[in-house]
């Protein structure tokens, strides 16, 4: 325990005295982000905070990781730093965003091919078990690939990624922990520890953001834990304590805030008969912005509800995976719609007076 608790102040400490430093360096080279009419800010922020996180969240776990484990550790860290540098050279010199895919999938298949992290089931969900193999490694490229990116389009408030990063790495790296998987527990609390520092300088006005290379190591952190989570899970035995029986639920449940919210812009895109790609304001933070709340109670009712998800499927742990996640994807959607009703009519009151 003691050395998962040292992690997480390891890489906090660490990236909270190198932050200044970024900050520093990036407004002196003018590496900032610019405001614009699809940004919310409104002055020129440095934007390279990820290269914070990801030096804090290094060292930590090489230092906490016995020797014994590091070829476990390896591998992840080989993928997280393939899609660091795929981060940094997006911040200074923009990527076409098939690009940036391709790194994310080639980062995925070192996790999945050397390390064996992949979905191998299909956890009982429509009743159904067994996969082929290459069907297993196929939607396990797919769905890092899409938690990934889904990471990277919440990242547009002050304290938001930060916010939604920290709790799912919390909720993973205390599982793994209780069950065992200590590398995993490891990795999970130092990058906890590093977005923790990270928002003690992003947190409403902001000073720095994570920029895409914050959030390409934070969202493929998430996506590797989720899998190696889904996966674990329902390899425990049955009556291990801490396993849960809505393994899926669970893992969708942690990452509910940056799922919802890519499927519904992804959606109202596509009805508007735009490209589903395109940039623009309708992400769940843009709508309670325009109900009129800060950035910063923004983040804390959108971490509120991820909190209160990831509370939902623990408490419901032994309800049948299928139908909880059935629940979770109603209750989720519903929750949307009335937040689209609600802007509707603050809108509609404003066009009014």
């Amino acid at each position: 325990m003691i050395s998962i608790l040292a992690s997480a102040i390891t890489s906090l400490i660490i990236c909270f005295m190198i932050m200044p430093v970024i900050i520093k360096y990036s407004l002196k080279k003018n590496i900032v982000d610019i405001p614009g009419d699809r940004k919310v800010h409104n002055k020129l922020t440095p934007s390279m905070g990820g290269i914070s996180i990801y030096i804090a969240f290094i060292i930590a776990s090489l230092i906490w990781t016995e020797i014994s484990l590091w070829s476990q550790l390896r591998i992840v860290l080989v993928a997280l730093t393939l899609v660091f540098f795929i981060g940094v050279r997006d911040d200074l010199v923009p990527l076409q965003p098939i690009t940036k895919i391709i790194g994310q999938i080639l980062a995925a298949i070192i996790v999945i091919v050397v390390y064996d992290i992949r979905l191998k089931s299909f956890y009982g969900l429509a009743g159904i078990y067994d996969i082929p193999q290459w069907f297993g490694i196929i939607i396990s490229i797919f769905t890092i690939v899409v938690i990934t990116n889904a990471f990277n389009l919440i990242d547009g408030l002050d304290g938001l990624a930060g916010t939604v990063g920290s709790l799912a790495l919390l909720f993973f790296g205390s599982w793994f922990y209780l069950t065992g998987d200590f590398v995993f527990s490891i990795l999970s609390f130092s990058l906890f520890g590093a977005l923790i520092g990270f928002l003690i300088f992003n947190w409403e006005p902001s000073r720095v953001f994570m920029g895409d290379t914050g959030t390409m190591i934070t969202g493929m952190m998430l996506s590797i834990s989720s899998i190696h989570f889904i996966d674990s899970n329902f390899n425990l035995p049955n009556d291990h304590p801490f396993r849960l029986n809505t393994s899926v639920s669970a893992a969708v449940a942690v990452l509910i805030i940056p799922l919802v919210d890519t499927l519904r812009v992804f959606i109202v895109r596509i009805v508007r008969r735009q490209s589903p790609f395109k940039a623009d304001k309708n992400h769940i933070h843009h709508a309670l912005i325009r109900l009129g709340l800060s950035h910063s109670k923004t983040s804390l009712l959108l971490g509120g509800t991820q909190f209160a998800f990831i509370g939902l499927v623990i408490l419901l742990k032994d309800f049948n995976d299928n139908y909880l996640l059935a629940g979770i994807i109603v209750l989720a959607v519903i929750l949307s719609l009335f937040l689209d009703h609600w802007v509707q009519k603050q809108s509609e009151k404003q066009s009014a007076v």
